[in-house]
């Protein structure tokens, strides 16, 4: 993997570049829409492509190995040959769904022994066993396997979790260096940059993550319910750390807003379900605001969805006609909103990518993230 800056914003940390892999380019700033068991909720790979223009979509490392299993995805030939998606595909290591099992899962020096959601059965994940899963997956850019910590969480746990992740971090590069990819094509592993909201543990990860001098770098333990500013605050001391010339990833984060503060503080990639999630229930985000489609007012709003961004789905079907199938429980209603949701993500980091190449980016975040937050 190679990653190429191509610009930088003149007042804030905003850059626009290309990540260069086996499988295609990736213009950064992107957001990757989340494919959790191999499929993005509702979504065909065609519209992915046509309709949302995604560059790079994430498989979870953790559901894709209790279900389909490994020996499946091997004997497919990878992810990529399994789900017909033929441009670049990371994977998370499992450590946010571990943590998220938390009355189903113990952790040690050794790695974690979790039950599985679907059968109870009992599993281990160690960071050698995780890069080894990750291999058989497929994905051009690996995670390696952290700990993630809740918000609110005490200082020494913080500390000692982080700690951890470290001694983890050595052993997953040292599994990885020492096999290779089995499909024929090159993958990459990023660390993971943890210490919850404590700003000593930030800069002693961000510093240890970045010795590693691996070819990008992800930070982890933030959009856990801690305050905005919060996650804002530790992004930026994070970004001043990590090198410069490697992709930085800011993991299940976040709103349009989320998003744009983000690129300003100097990250290349995003990624959330909440396009997807919040589609299924209504809500849509648009360039002009935030939409709760189940509202009455949209009963007779025979407008497009969006016809800004530029989406085909979003400049044919009105508000009107979508209000009526997410009434009515249609599956289509919410293959249309996912759809005009992602599209829109899409749309807000190549309209980010064109104003940080034009170097009027930070006049013109100023704007939109205004615009975005308001509800309609």
């Amino acid at each position: 993997m190679k990653f190429e800056l191509k610009a930088q914003d003149p007042k804030s940390k905003a850059r626009a570049g290309v990540v260069s892999t086996d499988h295609g380019d990736i213009l950064t700033p992107i957001f990757m829409p989340v494919g959790t068991a191999g499929t993005v909720k509702a979504v065909h790979q065609r519209e992915l492509k046509q309709d949302i223009k995604a560059q790079i979509i994430l498989g979870n490392t953790y559901h894709l190995y209790l279900r389909p299993g490994l020996d499946i995805l091997q004997k497919a030939g990878g992810l990529h040959k399994f789900n017909g998606w033929d441009r670049p595909i990371l994977t998370d290591s499992g450590g946010y769904q571990v943590f998220s099992l938390a009355e189903n899962r113990k952790i040690t020096e050794e790695g974690v022994v979790f039950k599985s959601h679907i059968d109870g059965a009992k599993h281990v994940f160690t960071p050698e066993g995780v890069m080894d899963i990750q291999r058989k997956i497929g994905a051009d850019i690996i995670m390696a396997f952290d700990e993630c910590t809740p918000y609110p969480c005490e200082y020494n746990y913080a500390k000692n979790s982080m700690e951890m992740t470290h001694r983890w971090l050595k052993r997953c590069c040292e599994r990885f260096d020492a096999t290779e990819g089995l499909y024929g094509y090159s993958q990459t592993l990023f660390p993971i940059v943890q210490g919850s909201v404590y700003k000593d543990l930030r800069v002693q990860s961000a510093e240890a993550i970045a010795s590693f001098g691996r070819e990008g770098n992800a930070i982890g333990g933030l959009s856990v319910g801690e305050p905005a500013e919060m996650m804002y605050e530790m992004t930026d001391m994070v970004t001043d750390i990590l090198p410069q010339d490697k992709p930085r990833y800011l993991m299940g984060v976040g709103t349009p807003a989320n998003i744009l503060e983000g690129i300003a503080l100097g990250v290349d990639m995003f990624d959330c379900v909440m396009p997807t999630r919040n589609a299924r229930n209504g809500m849509l985000f648009t360039s002009e605001g935030i939409i709760n489609i189940r509202n009455k007012k949209w009963e007779d709003d025979f407008s497009p969805i969006d016809p800004a961004i530029g989406n085909e789905v979003s400049a044919f079907y009105s508000k009107a006609y979508l209000r009526h199938l997410v009434h009515a429980k249609e599956i289509l209603g919410a293959q249309i909103a996912s759809i005009h949701n992602l599209a829109f993500y899409l749309w807000l980091v190549g309209q980010a990518r064109e104003h940080i190449l034009a170097g009027d980016f930070s006049q013109w975040k100023d704007q939109m993230v205004k615009k975005v937050s308001q509800r309609l």
